[in-house]
């Protein structure tokens, strides 16, 4: 006696913050439940190579999948990264209003910096990022680094310590 053999199909997986649908392959729809979808946001962001995390979750038979984390490739870094400037590196867990978050900015001056001044710049990003994090649902946030209006925030707040040629969100994680 053979077996009936079973045959993969493709679903409709919605992402609703970049307002996109993809499709995912599997035997049926419960078994997208939990599965990590990796998206290249590069198109979508105008050559910014940043690269999102979805976890995909099946409700009434439609498949929904929630941002885990966003993060920019090192070869942009690599690129954006000049001769004569420093770069600013932190890593930080802020709470939200839904839980917590990793957030690790990044930052590039415009020329060489005395040490006192990059710290001045890393206290000053924490401390702008962990208010705006407290009014906000991790959801928002990630909206909001895709639409590049949490860096142009943080970009003109700290241009008062130092003017930056970059100011990025290099990787916004959920923490679970």
């Amino acid at each position: 006696m053979a077996q009936a053999k079973r045959k993969k199909r493709f679903f409709d997986v919605e992402i609703p913050i970049l307002k996109k649908e993809t499709q995912l392959q599997a035997y049926e729809l419960n078994e997208l439940e939990g599965r990590i979808l990796s998206y290249d946001l590069t198109r979508l962001l105008r050559g910014k190579n940043m690269l999102a995390q979805f976890k995909v979750s099946v409700k009434q038979d439609k498949a929904e999948a929630s941002p885990i984390d966003v993060k920019i490739l090192p070869s942009f870094i690599r690129r954006m990264v000049r001769k004569g400037t420093h770069q600013v590196d932190d890593s930080f867990v802020v709470e939200t209003k839904e839980g917590k978050v990793i957030i690790k900015p990044f930052l590039i001056t415009r020329r060489k910096v005395p040490r006192a001044i990059r710290t001045a710049l890393r206290n000053s990003a924490k401390e702008i990022l962990t208010d705006y994090a407290k009014e906000r649902t991790p959801f928002q946030m990630f909206e909001d680094v895709l639409k590049n209006s949490l860096q142009k925030e943080l970009s003109i707040r700290l241009k008062k310590i130092y003017p930056l040629s970059l100011c990025e969100i290099r990787i916004l994680k959920i923490k679970a």
